[in-house]
């Protein structure tokens, strides 16, 4: 394939990767070419770890951070520094002909980090994972609103939802990048533990899974140095090839609405009448400074 002036050569176009549906990974590149101009705001300038499933998803798989000496000159890198010593070497996926590559090297889903690669240790992104212990995806969405309730309406901060494409919600608030990594966590876990004393029937923060019983999690632990999470309109290696989906909120009220609603094959239907829910998200970062004070005077 020629994109964006790269020769970019294709292998096994017809291996299957998702065997249930019989999807190829010709499907899964040509997902990633269409997708590219939606998706690409959402990678860019930021390191990515691949998850790679060389023979489809129900063989072996690998993360990988580290870009392989064979990857192209033209597929930008960039070292960070380990914090126990040493560096890796990440891809920055910006363009279109990069994303095809990562897909012909088997990479189903990009995993990106909440930061970006000129300030590594301030993130611009905080995480909030909504993870069910059951199939009940009623309780997910109540969890939904009950967290954008305290983040938006209580703390003034802008709130985005996304389906993640497996089994809950992510809610991300877009931060400028002031603060460290450790500081905006423990700000997390903060309003975490309070929604969870909010509501003890139906959250929890324990990080156990046997101490969690039927509750769903309240997981902030992807806002840490280094952590990743899925990136909007990504792959996941599930039976259906469903996409992690970012949504309007109003769409949280659709009764048949679930974490894996959206798929290679009908996200671009749902792109064709309407656009992307994110595309504004860097514009409405916000320092966190405010709603730190506004907790504390919640909570005193």
């Amino acid at each position: 394939m020629k994109i964006e002036n790269h020769e970019i050569e294709i292998s096994n176009r017809d291996k299957v990767f998702f065997p249930k549906e019989s999807y190829t990974k010709g499907d899964l590149i040509d997902y990633y070419e269409q997708i590219a101009e939606t998706m690409l705001p959402h990678l860019k300038d930021r390191p990515v770890t691949m998850l790679r499933f060389p023979n489809g998803i129900d063989d072996k798989q690998f993360y990988q951070k580290d870009a392989p000496d064979y990857f192209p000159n033209w597929i930008p890198r960039k070292k960070i520094k380990k914090q126990d010593g040493g560096s890796t070497a990440y891809v920055i996926c910006n363009s279109k002909a990069c994303l095809v590559y990562l897909a012909n090297q088997a990479c189903i889903t990009p995993h990106i980090w909440l930061s970006k690669q000129d300030k590594p240790d301030f993130p611009d992104r905080m995480i909030f994972d909504l993870d069910p212990a059951d199939e009940d995806f009623s309780r997910v969405k109540t969890a939904a609103r009950n967290l954008r309730k305290l983040l938006k309406e209580e703390l003034g901060l802008p709130v985005y939802l996304m389906t993640t494409g497996s089994r809950g919600l992510h809610l991300v608030v877009p931060l400028k990048p002031e603060k460290n990594f450790d500081e905006v966590r423990e700000f997390a876990q903060q309003l975490a533990k309070y929604l969870e004393e909010q509501h003890p029937g139906e959250l929890t923060t324990a990080i156990r899974k046997e101490k969690r019983g039927k509750k769903l999690f309240l997981d902030v632990a992807r806002n840490a140095f280094g952590q990743t999470t899925v990136v909007p309109y990504g792959v996941r290696p599930k039976n259906g090839a469903p996409v992690a989906t970012p949504l309007d909120w109003e769409e949280l009220d659709k009764p048949d609405l679930h974490s894996q609603s959206y798929t290679i094959k009908n996200i671009f239907r749902r792109l064709g009448s309407k656009t992307d829910p994110w595309k504004d998200i860097e514009k409405n970062a916000v320092s966190i400074d405010p709603a730190i004070k506004k907790f504390k005077s919640l909570t005193d």
